[in-house]
């Protein structure tokens, strides 16, 4: 839950980060002569990217394969340091106060895992309890909570590299979890899981942000996590920050149509299909389809005229899936 009118949990002023590139030529003439003169090409993977999160706010940070995400999550958790701009979580600048930081956040990144991969998970968990500092009985209801939300039981006494990757990701999400981190960073949270782990992850995710309040910055492929979990979104492509705001305004700026379906007993006129300058189509028997720019025309105003003007048996609004909205984003951009 987000709390209003606190300073921002994590504030970002015109991050940029650039790799620095040296190109080796071919030919043993060429090779040597890069030993003392060597062509360096700079690449900026993060340019100029400035946001805030809110405590209590579940944010999703979405681009392209190579747009910047995991580059700006490397700098926010302190494994990067930037090159120019501004980072400060927590009260903490990441990458200088990194040892004290890294006890206040909560980190699952993708195909890499916190947990020792030779040990059964219990013992990595029995670890971090101490390295954190928690009491027995702050240990046992966190675990209690995991394993009721995630099942985590059945995978305690195994070693993590006997582990399938969706059992893996439970055990690090709540690894991520056991101290009550204020600030939770989930790369690819779902990565591997089947329907209802997805389902149970997402409602422990959205259970933690209600009882504790965690910030939540989620980066994902899966936009079911997204729609979920995130009523704002970050876009990014080619290291800059292309949208920050609602998913309902972005689905409103990249598709702004909502199509209206209804079925009714007899077919009408054509002429009777011109309402409010808009013109319905037929797509089936008795079926027709009416697109409605929300830019310009309330769909609640045609949906009461279709009720009004037609005997209708059946009426479906369908909205744009985000799915579509962040595919129209990769292929054309943001005007």
């Amino acid at each position: 839950m987000t709390e209003p009118g606190l300073p921002p949990i994590v504030r970002v002023e015109r991050l940029t980060k650039v790799f620095k590139t040296y190109r080796r030529r071919e030919g043993l003439a060429a090779a040597l002569r890069s030993l003392v003169r060597r062509t360096a090409t700079e690449t900026a993977a993060v340019a100029d990217v400035t946001f805030s999160i809110r405590p209590g706010e579940m944010v999703g940070y979405i681009g392209a394969n190579g747009a910047g995400k995991s580059t700006t999550i490397k700098m926010l958790t302190g494994i990067l340091t930037p090159t120019s701009g501004e980072v400060v979580c927590n009260g903490f600048v990441p990458h200088r106060d990194r040892t004290r930081y890294v006890a206040t956040i909560g980190v699952v990144f993708g195909q890499r895992t916190q947990l020792w991969w030779d040990i059964a998970v219990v013992e990595s968990f029995r670890l971090l309890k101490e390295i954190y500092g928690l009491t027995e009985a702050q240990y046992a209801d966190r675990m209690a909570l995991f394993d009721k939300v995630l099942g985590l039981k059945a995978y305690l006494h195994q070693p993590v590299r006997k582990l399938s990757l969706g059992e893996r990701m439970r055990c690090d999400l709540a690894a991520s979890l056991l101290h009550r981190p204020p600030l939770l960073f989930l790369d690819e949270p779902t990565i591997g899981l089947d329907i209802v782990a997805k389902a149970n992850v997402r409602e422990f995710l959205i259970e933690i942000n209600r009882q504790e309040g965690t910030t939540v910055l989620l980066t994902t492929h899966d936009l079911a996590d997204i729609e979920t979990l995130c009523r704002r979104v970050i876009v990014i492509d080619h290291g800059r920050l292309l949208f920050d705001g609602a998913l309902d305004e972005l689905r409103d700026r990249i598709l702004p149509v909502t199509s209206i379906v209804f079925d009714v007993k007899r077919a009408p006129e054509p002429a009777e299909l011109e309402f409010v300058g808009l013109s319905a189509r037929e797509v089936g028997l008795h079926r027709y389809r009416v697109d409605v720019d929300r830019r310009a025309t309330v769909p609640a105003t045609v949906v009461k005229e279709i009720v009004n003007r037609f005997e209708v048996t059946d009426i479906t609004i369908e909205e744009p899936e985000v799915e579509e909205v962040v595919k129209r984003i990769y292929k054309e951009g943001i005007a």
